[in-house]
């Protein structure tokens, strides 16, 4: 019994530990704000395109690398853009995880 209990925190703890917060971009916003990095970003119901922060942030507010994970709770498909170089079609139901190295955006399955 102990050896199931010692397996499961071993094993549960780092997921509990790593849930990301999750926000909802605002009804009528077609942006991502650069303070949404490190979180979970829901869609619904949103503009058929929407712009990641200009420039591309380096940095969250916890000091890591900017990433976010963007999902698409539908009701249509959406796309990612920068407005320059990064472009991404986000079907309903998908997730995309999305960083910045402070210059440009890179998609990341």
């Amino acid at each position: 019994m102990k050896t199931l209990i010692l397996c499961f925190c071993a094993f549960v703890s780092p997921l509990i530990a790593q849930e990301k917060p999750v926000v909802y971009l605002q009804p009528h916003h077609d942006s991502v704000d650069a303070k949404f990095g490190g979180s979970i970003l829901k869609l619904m119901n949103a503009p058929p395109v929407i712009s990641l922060p200009t420039p591309p942030p380096l940095l969250d507010v916890q000091g890591n690398q900017w990433a976010i994970d963007i999902k698409n709770l539908g009701p249509r498909a959406v796309t990612v853009s920068d407005r320059s170089k990064f472009t991404q079609n986000i079907m309903v139901g998908e997730t995309l995880h999305i960083s910045s190295n402070g210059k440009s955006y890179e998609l990341k399955r």
